[in-house]
């Protein structure tokens, strides 16, 4: 089967460099000179999670991988809803998201990974983490008075610790890998402008207002803040295992696209294949066609019997 386009897409925003990575080189708005029509570009999202879906059964039917996906973003980057688009249709069984807030006290007595290690999807399952461990080294980074809830021991808080944590992510990254889990990592990269029109739209439409909180306008007072530290978590933590694409997403049709072409790339590079019958298994199941047809048969003759009594 010839590659999706899709898939060819994903690739242009995969990062390969990172030690030359610098978001402000990344239009949120660009394409890469993509172009389509509404029609066009529904067709193509529809195709891909066509095949995404039955990739997705054969993942569950062979049960060895776990596909995990990552998404990170601003507020009002389009999360939310590229989740929904790109995972409609998909079997609810084979796919586990979850959402990480604030931490829970108990999350807190625990090491930074602990509470998203515990929600890691089952081989045979992809599992969508909404915002992820990466909040420790961005929300926490740009809010360092957040460690103090953590409960730390002061000796190993030192000026290393952005660096000790990104040592921790990779190394937790690679033994995943080696445990039979395929990593992709989203930033859905949105501009300061497009986000205050979207903030607005949820304050003109009465169904949206519950997004809106008054934190989201206080943590877009440290857009230069966030954006150093994305652009210190991608070039720290793009690896082989767990590489990062960065989705201009001030297009929110465009970085569905992206997404979905991303996602199926990295099922079909599993060359997945449905388990393989043993010959003793087939003849069980040889034996039982034969006894459900046979039963299915004589409850075909009754009906017939029946039906010819009462015409009489």
């Amino acid at each position: 089967m010839p590659a999706h386009p899709l898939i060819r897409l994903a690739g242009r925003f995969a990062i390969r460099d990172a030690r030359r990575f610098r978001l402000k080189d990344v239009d949120p708005g660009g394409t890469k000179g993509f172009s389509a029509t509404k029609e066009e570009a529904e067709s193509l999202l529809r195709e891909a999670v066509d095949r995404i879906s039955s990739l997705q059964e054969t993942l569950y039917a062979q049960d060895q991988w776990g596909l995990l996906l990552i998404f990170q973003a601003m507020d009002a980057a389009g999360k939310d809803s590229a989740i929904k688009h790109v995972f409609s249709g998909i079997n609810p069984q084979g796919v586990q998201v979850f959402s990480f807030k604030a931490p829970s006290a108990e999350e807190l007595d625990h090491d930074f990974l602990w509470r998203t290690a515990v929600r890691l999807p089952e081989r045979g399952r992809i599992g969508v983490f909404n915002r992820s461990y990466y909040e420790e080294v961005l929300v926490v980074r740009v809010h360092p008075e957040l460690l103090q809830s953590e409960r730390l021991p002061a000796r190993v808080v030192g000026r290393d610790i952005w660096a000790e944590r990104f040592d921790d992510i990779n190394s937790f990254e690679r033994h995943l890998s080696r445990s039979g889990y395929v990593i992709r990592k989203f930033f859905l990269h949105v501009s300061r402008d497009e986000q205050a029109r979207r903030f607005l739209k949820r304050l003109d439409e009465p169904e949206k207002r519950w997004k809106f909180s008054m934190t989201d306008i206080r943590e877009r007072e440290r857009w230069p803040e966030y954006m150093k530290a994305y652009d210190a978590v991608v070039r720290s933590t793009t690896t082989p295992e767990a590489p990062w694409l960065v989705v201009p997403a001030d297009k929110k049709w465009f970085a569905r696209l992206v997404i979905a072409g991303a996602v199926l790339d990295a099922l079909e590079r599993l060359d997945l294949r449905a388990p393989t019958v043993t010959p003793g298994h087939e003849r069980e199941l040889d034996e039982v066609r034969a006894a459900l047809a046979k039963e299915v048969g004589a409850a075909a003759g009754r009906r017939a019997r029946g039906s010819s009594r009462k015409k009489r």
